[in-house]
């Protein structure tokens, strides 16, 4: 990988994180990297491949970041503990959002190759969360489990938001924290 391409996916991460799909604007990207327009084309043909190529390194450091946070601890109370902590991360990096959350926003007009991706990204999490919970509770049965993985991600995400809305960090932990009073995040 050249490092102009990396310089520009990281530029276009953080621009997407904080404005979306619709952030990723070839003349801004360049003028922050320090390159002409024209370089970026010459990596990324289109806006939906630069949006696509910058999605799916998001969904593959998440899904590498997932795997990890269960390689460290399999106890699914801990990983559960840990979990929101992905999304506030983002939130404390300048009040950004995850990238994929941000872009999901826009799917309507997102390019086909740029919705797999965003869409990818929720599939993970969810299938991560509820490899979580049937470790927890092999019992349970795959419908609930999957059901409650969906509930979870969806809370996450939307404290987040939430969050962001307010430029305020506490609102994210306090949601959190009912969320967490709730049972939400007891395995």
């Amino acid at each position: 990988m050249s490092d102009t391409r990396e310089a520009v996916l990281a530029a276009a991460r953080s621009r997407a994180q904080a404005h979306g799909y619709t952030g990723l604007n070839f003349r801004d990207l360049a003028e922050e990297v320090g390159i002409k327009g024209a370089s970026i084309h010459y990596h990324f043909p289109s806006k939906a491949a630069l949006g696509a190529a910058v999605a799916k390194r998001y969904r593959e450091d998440s899904a590498a970041g997932l795997e990890k946070m269960w390689s460290k601890s399999q106890d699914p109370a801990a990983v559960l503990k840990r979990y929101p902590g992905i999304f506030r991360k983002a939130l404390e990096d300048g009040n950004r959002m995850c990238m994929c959350g941000q872009m999901a926003a826009e799917y309507d007009d997102l390019p086909d190759e740029v919705k797999v991706e965003v869409k990818g990204f929720a599939d993970d999490h969810m299938a991560f969360l509820a490899k979580v919970l049937t470790a927890a509770k092999p019992d349970t049965s795959a419908a609930a489990t999957r059901q409650r993985a969906r509930a979870i991600y969806a809370a996450v995400t939307g404290a987040q938001l939430l969050a962001r809305s307010r430029a305020d960090l506490k609102a994210y932990d306090e949601t959190i924290e009912a969320y967490r009073v709730m049972g939400l995040f007891t395995p």
